[in-house]
């Protein structure tokens, strides 16, 4: 009887444990949310000077093994939106100039 008391309280002191760290982690990933929202809200259209894209497409392009076409067509579209997109790739939605531009095929214009 005694070892089966035991035994509960181990398991009962596991499970309040394994709440705790979720609480914890979960609150790391809600501020982690947070700082990318807030992130997101200095891009969109205007958000840049025209000095600033060739920096910026330079960032935008690094990643990639097609840097002079990148680079043209980031410059060309950072000019005409004043936005370039966080990251390496994707994440378009948050400049919908840069995003809706597209070639006479209708492929996205801007890399």
């Amino acid at each position: 009887m005694a070892m089966a008391k035991l035994v509960l309280l181990m398991a009962l002191t596991l499970l309040a444990i394994l709440m705790v760290e979720s609480a914890v982690f979960k609150e790391r990933i809600g501020d982690q949310e947070e700082e990318y929202h807030l992130d997101r809200a200095q891009y969109g259209s205007g958000s840049l000077r025209s000095y600033q894209c060739p920096s910026q497409c330079s960032r935008r392009c690094s990643q990639t093994q097609y840097k002079k076409p990148c680079l043209f067509f980031c410059n060309k579209c950072c000019a005409k939106c004043l936005c370039v997109p966080p990251g390496y790739y994707g994440n378009k939605g948050v400049c919908p100039c840069y995003n809706n531009w597209k070639t006479k095929r209708g492929g996205p214009k801007c890399p």
